[in-house]
């Protein structure tokens, strides 16, 4: 019983879980550019913006490759 209940709890954030890209680092940003759900794209896109200032040369050329996937 103590087991299906935690079960369910687990079940029930991963549910209601939102992404947080804070957490992630700017080369996994960058890595699922093109991928992002589109009720996720705003907040998603937000964060990347905010990093583009203090991105290394070559985050910025993979940022800018891979750009054109985020506008689809």
């Amino acid at each position: 019983m103590k087991k299906t209940l935690i079960l369910f709890f687990l079940v029930i954030s991963f549910v209601f879980a939102k992404v947080d890209y804070s957490e992630m680092s700017t080369q996994e940003l960058i890595a699922i550019m093109g991928y992002v759900k589109a009720e996720n794209k705003k907040q998603f896109i937000q964060e990347l913006k905010s990093r583009v200032a203090t991105m290394s040369a070559n985050e910025k050329k993979a940022y800018d490759n891979n750009l054109a996937k985020l506008n689809k």
